[in-house]
């Protein structure tokens, strides 16, 4: 089980800031792909990664356990 944070408008289309899933093992990328099949994010392939609160790459692995947080790109004006 890993905890995958949402913020911004992931947040709002996914209904909520947490999602807990059921991912043992995999790239950043594969969890992304899972991710946009379960719940349609947006903006979730510009969107920046970090695993237990470093920044990851695509090629990064996600375990058991991590948690992931998921940030969308800002814009400001």
């Amino acid at each position: 089980m890993i905890k995958v944070l949402l913020f911004a408008q992931l947040q709002e289309e996914a209904k909520t800031d947490v999602i807990e899933i059921d991912f043992q093992e995999g790239t950043v990328a594969e969890l992304k792909n899972m991710l946009q099949s379960q719940f349609k994010l947006s903006q979730l392939s510009e969107s920046m990664i970090a695993i237990n609160e470093a920044y990851a790459l695509e090629q990064d692995m996600v375990r058991n356990g991590d948690t992931v947080a998921i940030i969308p790109p800002v814009s400001g004006g």
